[in-house]
């Protein structure tokens, strides 16, 4: 197979932030909110919880939620069909470091992702660290895709493609997930959307230094959300927590990777697409130009968000064999 490539949109330090990142931050600075690594993992909850909460999403056709007998307890997920008919599920993992988020602060990314590409998403409410250190999210990741590939094998042939999509510490763990059932010949994963996502264990990468502490993540946050999520960090190279690690990419499906110009996560998510691009696996890259992490979830930048999901909408049309799509509208 032939390597494919695309590049879209721009990166680097030192861009101007779009006029509404500034506001935003402007305004979570006058409101002296800390980042995730200001406090305790409570607080860090609850300021999340603050920032978004009475944020409504686009209307569903319909909107499940389904909870799952595990050997870990209890696993919820909740659907979100935009149409009666959906053509490809996204199993999507929201961001928050491995500490926090849930199905409700990531209900406004959910029904957006559903929106813009009309396709299911299935939200996953894995464990969170301290309290459920590495591997339960990835465990709790695997089971939600065994029982949604099942659940789905009672549908038409056509419509029981599964895409595992995720935004930072949750595209960890999608990036992860597909490492591990390619491994294990589990159930398939027809493609993997990465939004900013951390690959790797490395703070000493340029966008770490020049990103430091610039736009909603910082180094030190990072660094906080690691020793809660793998306290040991002689065991944070294992793939299954830094899949940038890996020995091997070949076999890898199709992937959508899709980074902020100005976030420290930004150089390890361009050189995990370019891992994958080196083991001939269809993969494109897209930098958002003016944008931090997390944009996924902001109403900030929302026509660079648009043109981004656009590009996931072609992505899962087309099964990774994609058309030009700007990314500077």
């Amino acid at each position: 197979m032939t390597a494919n490539k695309q590049h879209d949109g721009i990166s680097g330090a030192g861009e101007p932030l779009h006029p509404d990142v500034a506001a935003l931050l402007a305004d979570i600075q006058t409101a002296k909110i800390g980042g995730l690594s200001a406090g305790s993992v409570q607080e860090a909850r609850a300021m999340l919880a603050r920032l978004r909460k009475d944020r409504a999403g686009p209307l569903m056709h319909a909107v499940l939620d389904r909870t799952l007998e595990t050997q870990g307890g209890t696993l919820k997920l909740r659907a979100y069909e935009p149409t009666p008919d959906p053509f490809v599920t996204l199993l999507y993992f929201h961001g928050g470091g491995w500490v926090v988020g849930d199905l409700e602060t990531s209900d406004f990314a959910a029904r957006h992702l559903a929106a813009a590409t009309t396709a299911r998403v299935v939200s996953v409410n894995y464990r969170l660290a301290p309290e459920h250190r590495f591997p339960a999210a990835l465990n709790d990741a695997e089971t939600a895709l065994r029982w949604l590939a099942e659940w789905l094998g009672t549908q038409p042939a056509d419509h029981r493609r599964i895409v595992a999509v995720g935004d930072s510490a949750g595209g960890n763990l999608a990036s992860a997930l597909a490492l591990r059932m390619r491994d294990q010949e589990g159930p398939t994963i027809s493609a993997q959307i990465l939004f900013y996502p951390v690959v790797d264990c490395d703070f000493t990468t340029r966008s770490y230094r020049e990103d430091a502490d610039g736009g909603l993540l910082s180094t030190r946050d990072m660094q906080w959300c690691w020793a809660h999520y793998l306290p040991d960090a002689t065991r944070r190279t294992d793939p299954f927590a830094s899949p940038l690690r890996a020995a091997s990419f070949s076999g890898l499906p199709p992937s959508f990777v899709a980074t902020a110009a100005l976030d420290p996560l930004r150089d390890e998510g361009r050189a995990y697409a370019e891992r994958l691009r080196a083991a001939a696996v269809r993969v494109r890259i897209a930098t958002t130009p003016e944008l931090c992490t997390a944009f996924l979830h902001c109403r900030i930048g929302w026509r660079r968000r648009v043109n981004c999901c656009a590009i996931v909408q072609n992505f899962c049309l087309t099964k990774g064999c994609y058309r030009i799509v700007p990314m500077s509208a």
